[in-house]
């Protein structure tokens, strides 16, 4: 058993940050949990084209405007303000003063501005295509230098310890729900340890694995939704999944992310062809629309022609040594997969890539659990509304990370609760995790074949284009595939594979539920039977 002031499970730039700033304190204990044996691993580390500061030329009102227009009318207007106010300086103080990201230069020593879809302004900061990496390994640099975070790596949060649910104690059932920490698999010693926690920060990163086709990590299969809507937790906006138009689609390199400063920097979509055909589908931006638009622009080219890509043209707009210089790990990986960026198009597919809803938070990360904050994207803060604008995912991790550290700064140490005392400050005997009736050995094939399962219904039947017949179809079908999981599930010994599975199709289901609510297409949620009519694709 571990007990700590506070539990922070994930590591990507939201988590970091939370924890950077509450190590501050000198008397507080910080617990950081990773599934991954290196903590560099995270959502935030594959992240490539840059974070949003405030370039030349613009200012909060702009970046607000940019934001709610990319949005579809969904977004919330205070939790855009906050970004535009808060992020630019906390990027300033926090990432470039005491993480040191080299952000890249001109030779002017100014800022190298790059341009990303949706926006009026240059105003993306970036570190060649590796923004994301370099920055996690600042944050992470510097919490190994703090003596009071106590690391937990290759460890995997089962669920969390809510009270009263895993409370022995039946006469307490009155109490609001309230988080005192998780129950975490250890992947080393195959053991799960209870992680008893004052308070407890959700940092788990999205939910791309859920799809077939895909730019996150192996890791982002909607653990930290899963356990918070298990717990209780309010989640909203879960139909809205934004699919970035540009994945390579070279067998053996799927799903790696060809980032949109690409057609920032004057890429254009061509059909196999040579055709460009963005500006049929978006006249005023064309390749550079809105990500929703894009995508479904690919998808309805590719579904009419039966292409299996479109082609994403950079060669000729750019110098060799330029894209060598600025696209170096995806000039890197496309030659390896046998395309040379600097000589030909890139072949491209659209792939689930940011989840806009999540975990319902209040503007200082905080849950309606007690105890328990959500922040990066597993939280839903209002800020994406129906579709994410470029490069905020980064800055609202780093702003909303911080916000939810001054609201748990400002708070008294609550002590970790005891799991012996008989009644206590609302963790009180908290059971240990019993294995003792599990007989079922791990069976990988099972695992793998049914993460494959829930996979293919979601690209299918809940992905870029969606129904009423097909969503229900994918809810009757991840319905059943539930139920054998939750039986495998309580008779089989624990694996991460297995922890991930359960996890999986409960985030699946979440989606689909949310996606056939919701008959009004907007943003990255697009219905054929739309209500306002569904036979527009934009």
């Amino acid at each position: 058993m571990l007990q700590t002031d506070v539990l922070i499970i994930g590591t990507g730039i939201a988590g970091a940050t939370a924890a950077l700033k509450l190590a501050e304190d000198p008397n507080r204990h910080i617990t950081i949990i990773t599934r991954e044996p290196d903590p560099h691993e995270s959502n935030s580390g594959y992240a490539q084209g840059g974070i949003i500061s405030r370039g030349p030329d613009d200012s909060a009102d702009l970046l607000v405007r940019d934001i709610l227009e990319a949005g579809a009318g969904a977004s919330l207007p205070s939790a855009a303000r906050i970004l535009a106010e808060e992020g630019p300086p906390l990027l300033e103080n926090i990432l470039i003063a005491a993480a040191r990201v080299p952000f890249d230069r001109s030779e002017g020593e100014d800022y190298e501005w790059g341009q990303e879809a949706a926006h009026s302004r240059r105003r993306i900061l970036h570190v060649g295509d590796g923004t994301g990496s370099a920055i996690v390994r600042g944050l992470i640099e510097q919490l190994k230098l703090k003596p009071n975070i106590q690391w937990f790596t290759n460890a995997t949060a089962v669920d969390l310890i809510t009270y009263p649910h895993h409370s022995r104690n039946p006469l307490d059932t009155y109490k609001p729900i309230a988080c005192h920490g998780a129950y975490v698999f250890d992947r080393n010693k195959g053991a799960v340890h209870r992680t008893l926690a004052g308070l407890t920060v959700l940092a788990t990163g999205g939910i791309g694995r859920i799809y077939r086709n895909t730019t996150n990590p192996p890791g982002a299969r909607g653990d930290g939704l899963a356990m918070a809507s298990r717990a209780g937790a309010r989640i909203v906006n879960a139909e809205y999944v934004q699919f970035h138009p540009t994945a390579l689609a070279v067998p053996g390199a799927e799903g790696f992310l060809i980032s949109e400063a690409v057609r920032g920097e004057g890429g254009i979509l061509l059909t196999p062809e040579g055709q460009p055909f963005m500006a049929k589908y978006a006249p005023e931006w064309k390749d550079l629309a809105p990500r929703d638009i894009v995508a479904r622009a690919i998808h309805q080219e590719m579904t009419e022609h039966a292409y299996t890509y479109v082609l994403l043209d950079i060669a000729s707009h750019k110098s060799a040594e330029w894209l060598r210089e600025r696209f170096p790990n995806i000039y890197a990986t496309c030659l390896k997969a046998g395309i040379d960026i600097t000589r030909e198009p890139i072949p491209v597919v659209p792939a689930a890539h940011y989840f806009c809803g999540g975990v319902k938070v209040d503007e200082w990360g905080r849950t309606d659990i007690g105890n328990l904050y959500a922040v990066g994207e597993v939280s839903c803060t209002g800020l994406h509304g129906a579709n994410r604008l470029a490069s905020t995912s980064l800055l609202e991790g780093l702003v909303w990370g911080n916000r939810a550290a001054e609201d748990i700064a400002a708070r008294p140490h609550p002590p970790a609760p005891s799991p012996d005392a008989s009644r206590g400050r609302g963790g009180e005997d908290v059971p240990a995790w019993d294995e003792s009736g599990l007989t079922d050995d791990r069976d990988p094939a099972l695992i793998q074949g049914d993460m494959q399962t829930i996979q293919n219904i979601m690209w299918h039947y809940v992905g870029l284009v969606r129904s009423g017949d097909r969503l229900s179809r994918a809810i009757r079908e991840l319905r059943h595939l539930q139920n054998e999981i939750e039986t495998f599930y309580r008779t089989t010994k624990l694996s991460d594979g297995l922890i991930g599975l359960r996890n999986a199709v409960e985030a699946a289901l979440i989606v689909a539920q949310s996606a056939q609510h919701n008959r009004q297409s907007r943003g990255c949620h697009y219905r054929v039977d739309s209500v306002e009519g569904g036979d527009r694709l934009i």
